[in-house]
């Protein structure tokens, strides 16, 4: 049985990300393989698990994650090899530091070495990213310009929208695929939550026939053309 663990969705659950875990786990089951979904909220201790997911939302709640994953077991455990889905505010708190309020600085949880400032207007508006030539498609809503250093990759390239600075899109290491896109991010992109759900389970996954992979190929077409 793969656990799969949504990070305080009582905190950074402002842009439906709470559904990413629902996309995995019903792609999971249609394939027969055992999936349990578990939700870490306020005050609730965080669990062993094979992947964790961080949401969206907004600077308060944000910092608040923060401080409490610092003070959790959960450094630990991706450290020692549990992976991580981390969506926009998710991204940043995974990072060196990160901006609230302003212009303050904060410190994040020293996951990959990546750096998120201010950035100069707000990215609002559909979010298209090249992902080792498929397209991963969402929307933004951050302030938020993200620096990558020490050798971190891209997730992918921008198509469409700005992602961490008008040309790449979140940080993919051995442990976090990080993106800022929204939506939620894998019920809009069926083959990406295939791609997640292999590298977590270990498994070859058989192709799947959804809706959402229809609408998927929709999205794409309209957007490549």
């Amino acid at each position: 049985m793969t656990t799969i663990c949504v990070l305080y969705p009582d905190l950074l659950g402002t842009y439906g990300d709470g559904g990413n875990a629902l996309a995995l786990a019903e792609r999971a089951r249609r394939r027969g393989v055992g999936v349990d979904v578990v939700e870490v909220r306020l005050n609730d201790s965080v669990p062993d698990a094979s992947l964790y997911l961080l949401g969206g939302g907004e600077d308060g709640p944000q910092r608040l994650a923060a401080d409490l994953l610092r003070g959790s077991s959960f450094v630990s455990r991706v450290q020692d090899g549990a992976k991580v889905l981390a969506v926009c505010a998710g991204l940043q708190i995974l990072g060196l530091t990160f901006c609230v309020e302003g212009d303050d600085e904060y410190e994040g949880l020293g996951l990959a070495d990546v750096v998120t400032s201010r950035g100069e207007r707000r990215s609002v508006g559909e979010l298209a990213t090249r992902v080792n030539g498929q397209l991963l498609v969402g929307f933004e809503n951050h302030g938020g310009r993200t620096t990558l250093h020490g050798g971190v990759d891209s997730l992918g390239a921008v198509v469409k929208g700005r992602g961490n600075d008008g040309t790449l899109d979140g940080y993919r290491t051995k442990s976090i695929w990080a993106t800022y896109a929204h939506g939620p991010v894998l019920a809009m992109n069926p083959w990406f939550c295939d791609e997640i759900l292999s590298g977590v389970t270990g498994l070859e996954l058989d192709p799947l026939a959804s809706v959402a992979d229809r609408l998927y190929q929709e999205r794409s077409r309209v957007l490549s053309s």
